[in-house]
């Protein structure tokens, strides 16, 4: 396939596209302060960020009592958590810098493009609508759309049949081994971002396809 024919390009959201740890980082201490519990950096959140918010919260919650919450501890923290995100969950969100030429660039050259994320749908959807970013987007799949999520392949190959595209002809942007671990399972080109949240691990040892330092590259990556 020649590098101009039609592709779906799937970006994964958090750490990708935008950097969202302010907004998050601030509902996670509005949660813990809800709690009596101390605060946290916000570098110590941006580290827990990626497998979607319940697991984030769990995270948090087990560095802040040193064990594991029990489940019903863990959903009042979730549900005080999701409540303060929603509120500003765009306060301090922004595109990361070569985001919008890089999505140009794709519209320019006939791609599609699409979201998959882990984070659930009561947040993507109107943080994308704020960023402007919901019209270009053919495909979203958030983190609850299925029963499972990355790095489980399904949500991928979700977004491929909603586009009636091949995964040979798919591309997945990511920045942490989550995505990686996803694309490879799909069948799919993994591409990594080295700028987002990957969690100190050496992402570029699971060996993606492509490795890119700003979006605004992407059209090398495919």
């Amino acid at each position: 396939m020649s590098a101009h024919a039609r592709r779906l390009v799937l970006f994964d959201l958090d750490g990708t596209l935008v950097d969202s740890a302010p907004d998050l980082a601030a509902a996670t201490n509005a949660m813990l302060a809800e709690l009596g519990l101390a605060p946290i950096a916000d570098d110590d959140v941006r580290r827990l960020i990626g497998r979607g918010g319940r697991e984030l919260v769990r995270r948090v919650l087990t560095g802040a009592l040193g064990v594991a919450p029990d489940e019903a501890s863990a959903d009042v923290a979730y549900r005080s958590f999701a409540d303060h995100y929603l509120a500003t969950l765009d306060r301090a969100t922004r595109l990361y810098p070569g985001v919008r030429a890089g999505l140009d660039a794709l519209h320019e050259q006939g791609h599609a493009l699409g979201c998959v994320t882990n984070k659930p749908a009561r947040f993507t959807e109107p943080l994308l609508r704020a960023l402007g970013l919901d019209a270009e987007l053919e495909v979203i799949v958030c983190g609850d759309t299925l029963p499972v999520m990355k790095p489980d392949p399904a949500p991928l190959l979700h977004a491929a049949e909603r586009c009636a595209t091949a995964p040979a002809h798919c591309v997945m942007v990511g920045d942490t081994l989550t995505d990686i671990a996803a694309a490879r399972a799909a069948g799919i080109r993994a591409v990594w971002v080295s700028y987002g949240y990957s969690h100190g691990l050496d992402v570029a040892a699971a060996a993606p396809d492509a490795t890119l330092d700003t979006l605004a590259d992407i059209t090398r990556a495919l």
